[in-house]
């Protein structure tokens, strides 16, 4: 589910609908029939606590009235604890440019935490692997930080086996290279 499917013709063997993902009738009728839902949304025209909140109580509404009972959220290392025990983003020395971003993202975590499905937010390492290839391997951390990397076709492998025998439930993970 896009907002403009036009932009996305290039994609081979997808259904591609229009949908808003801030709108829980959009993701009830993207969802029927599905077994999961993986969201990698964000919208950089709307503040984001407004648009990450919005998006994690119409993805937990929609998805729930369509029968969908396990969702996927690719997350950001950021909002996750640090090696300290707290966020990542209030450790000492954390960049602090995207941190409205980053408050955003973890106000609509905490609106998945209070929902009833079966969620996890797998937040991609400290950065990506942009010229890595797939190794079909990855490792999952309980916390984030800034140094690990994980390639997007390995990021994939994660987000796809967390659909087809998930592993964490109702939980905030950090996908890295293995």
């Amino acid at each position: 589910m896009v907002r403009d499917p036009a932009g996305h013709r290039d994609l081979a063997d997808v259904r591609v609908v229009a949908g808003d993902v801030t709108d829980m009738a959009s993701i009830k009728h993207a969802a029927a029939s599905h077994d999961a839902a993986v969201s990698a949304a964000a919208d950089l025209s709307v503040p984001p606590h407004e648009f990450f909140t919005a998006s994690s109580r119409a993805l937990a509404a929609g998805l729930a009235g369509a029968g969908v009972h396990r969702l996927v959220v690719v997350g950001l290392t950021p909002v996750l604890l640090g090696a300290s025990g707290v966020p990542l983003m209030d450790e000492p020395g954390y960049p602090n440019e995207y941190r409205s971003f980053f408050l955003g993202r973890a106000a609509g975590l905490d609106e998945l935490r209070k929902c009833d499905l079966d969620w996890v937010y797998a937040a991609p390492a400290g950065d990506f692997d942009h010229e890595g290839v797939r190794t079909g391997r990855y490792r999952i951390a309980e916390h984030g930080d800034q140094v690990s990397r994980i390639t997007y076709a390995d990021l994939a492998v994660a987000l796809i086996d967390e659909i087809e025998a998930p592993r964490h439930h109702r939980a905030a993970i950090s996908v890295r290279e293995a």
